[in-house]
């Protein structure tokens, strides 16, 4: 029998905004204090450095506003959910890096441009949050909501990347690291649905996945375990599956608690 179809996870508007401009006003003091010789560091991406990754960040706060003001599509247009937009983005990540890099030599001053964007985003409160608002998108469209919500990945994960990159410390929102976590999760379901694996993110997710016997009751024979910050690396492909298990960062029981073939979830 084919896995039950999961009912789409909600994310309550007041919460999402609470914690995405948290999580952005963590992003712009650590992007203030940036010394001058950090701007040129490797940041963990292929190819970028600190200042594009900050480029990067400046351009995903830009893109709400961005699609807010693009006319709205037409009737009829397919509308792509949170799981399918986490599974589908390493296919565009060429086109993100050329972007980046073009946007880059636009801008001369990207902590200025990080503040302008934040004052910018908060004027766009309303409309952000909308369920019933469809925007334009790479990938056909989103409601209004659902891509405020991508937002949050975008802030969290380049947190992560901005931190291990400096060596500072940039704090992590905790409603912001919990509805990534579920994103996430939600989406290596859908990637690899079944109900073989119990895969737990304590104290924020725990989901099903892959195909193979399901269990009904007491411990499911297959456990997958971590903490929040390594599965956010391990689903965004900046920490190998294999590793993550050498360390001890992951806990994996039984014949088919291994994630490898369905990690990164996020490109």
């Amino acid at each position: 029998m084919p896995p039950a179809k999961r009912r789409p996870r909600t994310y309550d508007p007041a919460v999402t905004w609470a914690a995405l401009t948290a999580q952005l006003g963590h992003v712009r003091a650590a992007v203030g204090e940036l010394a001058p010789e950090e701007w040129g560091r490797p940041s963990g991406l292929p190819g970028w450095d600190v200042r594009l990754l900050v480029v990067h960040i400046v351009r995903q706060v830009a893109a709400v506003r961005v699609l807010l003001a693009e006319p709205a599509p037409g009737p009829g247009v397919k509308v792509t959910g949170l799981d399918e937009w986490a599974v589908s983005t390493a296919g565009i990540a060429d086109r993100l890096d050329e972007a980046t890099r073009e946007a880059a030599g636009r801008t001369a001053d990207p902590v200025a441009a990080l503040e302008a964007e934040a004052e910018l985003l908060a004027a766009r409160k309303e409309e952000a949050l909308r369920a019933d608002r469809i925007v334009p998108h790479v990938f056909s469209a989103m409601r209004s909501l659902d891509f405020t919500v991508t937002r949050l990945v975008e802030l969290v994960v380049h947190s992560d990347d901005l931190a291990r990159a400096t060596g500072r410390e940039v704090v992590l929102d905790r409603k912001a690291v919990a509805a990534v976590v579920r994103l996430l999760a939600d989406a290596l379901a859908a990637k690899a649905p079944g109900n073989a694996v119990e895969v737990r993110i304590p104290p924020y997710a725990a989901v099903q996945c892959v195909q193979g016997p399901r269990h009904t009751r007491g411990t499911p024979p297959n456990v997958v375990e971590t903490d929040p910050l390594t599965w956010i690396r391990l689903a965004t492909g900046r920490l190998a599956w294999a590793a993550a298990v050498r360390d001890a960062k992951v806990a994996a029981s039984g014949e088919r608690a291994d994630l490898g073939p369905y990690l990164p979830v996020l490109g």
